[in-house]
């Protein structure tokens, strides 16, 4: 079985790193809408998630002489995406709940056995009524496949912190769900 060619648009990056204008609308033509589906994980409103897309691209047109081809051009892109989020929601002050006392707070292991999922736009506005802090680790690490310890790394702080955090947000987000359930 062949292995994927995991950088096929190389020439396409070349043509990026040399000015080429064309290059660089059709790879934001490639990967415009995978990035603003993550700035909006993490965001949790369209506006701000349209503005970090065009910074974060502008980032990454700036900086694409420092892009190497150990990783995919998809994921250097996706960290400079989260970076600009988290950097705009740390200036933006925003209160994010950190609780590192871990083992006051007992996750729950099991989830109902017949839990009735509701429609996927009743979720994704759910997790936007989450507070920052609380979506921010629930996009990185349900949406976007990191684990605790990356997530730890990328906001400075700890892992306990981040599994916390988590566990908190999808417990609100239950309530949250269970609200809009009840108010129809």
């Amino acid at each position: 079985m062949a292995t994927p060619d995991i950088h096929i648009h190389d020439r396409l990056i070349d043509e990026c790193r040399e000015g080429n204008r064309r290059a660089q609308f059709r790879l934001y033509e490639l990967y415009s809408k995978a990035m603003f589906n993550t700035a909006y994980r993490i965001m949790g409103n369209r506006e701000d998630a349209e503005d970090m897309l065009q910074e974060a691209f502008t980032d990454c047109f700036r900086k694409i002489g420092s892009y190497r081809t150990e990783s995919t051009f998809g994921a250097w892109l996706k960290t400079i995406v989260i970076n600009r989020c988290i950097s705009r929601l740390r200036k933006r002050e925003a209160e994010l709940v950190f609780i590192d006392d871990y083992s006051r707070h007992e996750m729950q292991q099991d989830e109902p056995q017949e839990m009735i999922w509701p429609d996927p736009s009743v979720i994704a506005r759910a997790v936007e009524r989450l507070p920052d802090g609380y979506r921010v680790v629930f996009s990185l690490y349900l949406l976007e496949g990191y684990d605790h310890t990356e997530i730890s790394q990328i906001l400075g702080i700890s892992e306990s912190t981040s599994k916390t955090q988590y566990s908190r947000a999808k417990e609100k987000l239950k309530k949250i769900l269970s609200e809009m359930r009840r108010d129809g």
